[in-house]
């Protein structure tokens, strides 16, 4: 009897020892605002279900997976169904039985045989697939991990903390960096129990997401994370930035002539303390140059501009290996973008110069959380003095701003001496803005709604993609409100900021190569690759295919329609770093560019609109040193302008092969030109002082004559 007593309690103990568990963790966005989730089951038959949402800026993805595990921790079974952050379908599944594996998704199918464990890397998946690898490799005696279909994934600690729940609870959670997954580091928060899982990850200035009940703990984390990755990033700007201490000459160089649009005769570049001293004839008398760069007849480019970036701490070295010195930031949290100029000033960051734009939202379901999000005149008054009291140029008006304060917000902005851009607020066309003072427009497919929507359309979630994708189509370029609008941004020079090479998406089915991409695919690593092949609408057909293969064709028209009508084109991005302006600068040969025009607005015209003209855009003495030497002949072909070979910014020579080679990129050149230390410094003469001993004996120390 007491033997069946102890049963219930017995049977009880082992069904609780597999019973399904449930782990929640809340997104919560930059201003505290819940903005998705990520609820991850554990049944009790090693059947692991997750859902993945979340919402910022009218879009986002919304996934389900299921997956099981093998005994090295690695997956089996592993589905996953939902709609990408555009609206795609997504629709992917793995499995592998022993040595075989093979996965299948809306845009690729393989697969592979391999011996021991392995994770795959699905092309979207949850945040839960960074637990699993977790796990995985604390098994592994390296911190290695094969991926599949290919590549190796790596993970290091980099610190330890111990933090405090919401009921009081305490534990220690571990910063662990992966590497091996896309061209920067990422960082996990995990547990350190024997079996580790994700406990939390953080995004600086734009969102945390953390186990629920440890949301309390965000800031501690952010803290932790920013110093370990600054140690990391700082090691690599000491790296890869190597200074050019004393006068350098650049020797036989054919300078890009930005002006002109034109290539000149051989020169010599005179370079001290990161500014242009002389530009002479290629072989002038050199008199006493630390430094010599032998250009050997290389075109030299001034520093190319992005004037559509959201710049973050690893960018950098993306924009260096393009030649890319300045970057407007259209966007960002502004706590780290001031955070990201210190250091970029200190030489604690491999960056381009970030000349910024302030970042102006209104309050609605589809805000952009970061800049400043505003109810009324007087919040958009405190913001714009904000970024007008550290010297913002720019404004940057979003989606959601208050319609009834645009053109009062406009002139006040315009009174702090800043231009004004944006996405055009919900409930207006174009024009409208244009109207209120806009001095310049983002994106094509903004540009073109102006002749697609009513006043109650949304052009705040996808539909501000949908509508262009369908309708330009149609659009009759030489009706006569077309024409007028034209003519109205040449009279008024509205710049216009297209970034054609991001709105190529619009027209790309899964697994075909996105447009822009394609010259630079066979250089990245492989997951990179891969993800060129995902689409990013919902194309249903080869009807509608064709469809939005056409609005996308024509965008790329009309932005040529503008450029020789004599509306001001600048060449901003708005994706990857770096490649996308090459491939931005392509897009505009083919709207009927010449290809030393396209460089002409990578250079002069992205100077001319950051109101930098007096120190860059530019080879001409007294002006920043930003100089991009690169082989091939990019006024004749514009995909030459990738091949960069040196770069010279901020007083420092950077090899784009170092940066390819730390990121797993193929280099786009050989060999690069080298630094030749033509004068040798005098130990013991030059740097201290001591005028105070020399004021004991001679009274000229204090007359300073």
């Amino acid at each position: 009897m007491k033997r069946l007593a102890l049963l219930p309690l017995a049977l009880a103990a082992a069904f609780s020892a597999h019973a399904a568990t449930t782990t929640k963790y809340l997104i919560i966005s930059e201003n505290q605002k819940q903005i998705g989730e990520q609820v991850v089951v554990r049944e009790d038959d090693g059947l692991t279900k997750v859902r993945f949402i979340y919402k910022d800026n009218g879009r986002g993805p919304d996934l389900t997976e299921q997956f099981r595990l093998g005994a090295d921790g690695t997956m089996t079974e592993y589905a996953v169904k939902g709609n990408s952050t555009f609206g795609a379908v997504v629709d992917e599944q793995f499995s592998r039985q022993g040595d075989r594996a093979q996965w299948k998704s809306t845009s690729e199918q393989g697969e592979k045989t391999i011996s021991g464990p392995a994770a795959y890397l699905p092309l979207n998946g949850s945040f839960e697939v960074e637990s699993i690898a977790i796990a995985a490799l604390a098994k592994t005696p390296d911190a290695k991990l094969p991926l599949l279909p290919s590549g190796t994934l790596s993970q290091r600690e980099l610190d330890r903390v111990e933090v405090t729940g919401a009921g009081g609870q305490k534990q220690t959670v571990r910063l662990l960096a992966q590497t091996g997954v896309g061209l920067s580091p990422s960082f996990y928060w995990a547990t350190t129990a024997d079996q580790p899982r994700l406990f939390g990850v953080i995004i600086p200035g734009f969102a945390s997401m953390l186990e629920e009940g440890w949301q309390a703990a965000a800031p501690t984390l952010a803290a932790r994370q920013k110093a370990a990755e600054q140690k990391m990033l700082t090691d690599a700007a000491d790296k890869l930035q190597h200074p050019l201490t004393g006068l350098t000459v650049v020797r036989n160089a054919r300078i890009f002539d930005s002006d002109k649009a034109s290539v000149g005769q051989p020169s010599d570049i005179y370079v001290l303390r990161g500014r242009i001293t002389a530009v002479l004839p290629a072989g002038s008398p050199v008199r006493e140059a630390d430094n010599t760069v032998d250009a050997a007849g290389r075109i030299v480019l001034p520093g190319l501009f992005d004037l559509h970036g959201h710049v973050d701490r690893w960018d950098g070295a993306l924009n260096m290996a393009a030649g890319v010195t300045s970057v407007r930031d259209m966007g960002n949290d502004n706590k780290q973008l001031q955070a990201m100029l210190d250091e970029t000033a200190a030489g604690k960051l491999l960056a381009p110069q970030v000349v910024p734009a302030g970042f102006l939202e209104g309050e609605s379901p589809y805000s952009a959380n970061m800049g400043f999000v505003i109810k009324d005149l007087k919040g958009a008054k405190e913001a714009i003095d904000w970024y007008a009291e550290r010297g913002y140029p720019q404004l940057k008006i979003y989606n959601s701003f208050p319609k009834a304060i645009l053109k009062e917000t406009v002139a006040y902005a315009h009174s702090r001496g800043m231009r004004v851009s944006g996405h055009i607020p919900a409930g207006l066309r174009a024009q409208e803005a244009l109207d209120a003072g806009y001095d310049e427009i983002q994106h094509i497919n903004q540009v073109l709604l102006n002749f697609l929507v009513k006043p109650d359309t949304e052009t705040r979630d996808l539909n501000r993609f949908v509508l262009p994708a369908e309708k330009v189509a149609d659009l009759d370029f030489n009706s006569r409100p077309v024409k007028d609008f034209v003519a109205y941004l040449v009279k008024k020079q509205i710049s216009i900021d297209p970034t054609l090479a991001t709105f190529a998406f619009l027209k790309q089915r899964d697994g075909d190569m996105n447009e822009p991409y394609a010259s630079v695919a066979s250089h990245m690593p492989p997951d990179v690759a891969r993800n060129f092949k995902v689409g990013t609408m919902k194309i249903d057909g080869d009807a509608q295919l064709k469809r939005y293969e056409k609005s996308y064709a024509k965008m790329v028209e009309f932005v040529g329609i503008m450029y020789k009508a004599g509306v001001p084109i600048v060449a901003g991005t708005d994706d990857i770093p770096g490649f996308t302006l090459h491939s931005e600068l392509a897009l505009l040969v083919k709207a009927g560019l010449t290809p030393a025009q396209a460089l002409q607005v990578a250079t002069r015209n992205g100077a001319r609109y950051t109101r930098t003209s007096n120190d860059r855009g530019s080879i001409t003495p007294g002006k920043l040193a930003d100089i991009v030497l690169v082989d091939g002949d990019p006024t004749r072909n514009i995909e030459d302008v990738r091949k960069v070979s040196a770069v010279i910014t901020r007083g420092y020579l950077i090899y784009p092969r170092e940066i390819d080679a730390a990121l797993g990129i193929a280099p786009f050149v050989g060999d690069a030109p080298q630094v030749v230390k033509t004068a040798t410094p005098v130990a013991g003469i030059y740097g201290g002082g001591n005028n105070g001993a020399r004021a004991r004996i001679d009274a000229s120390a204090r007359k300073k004559d």
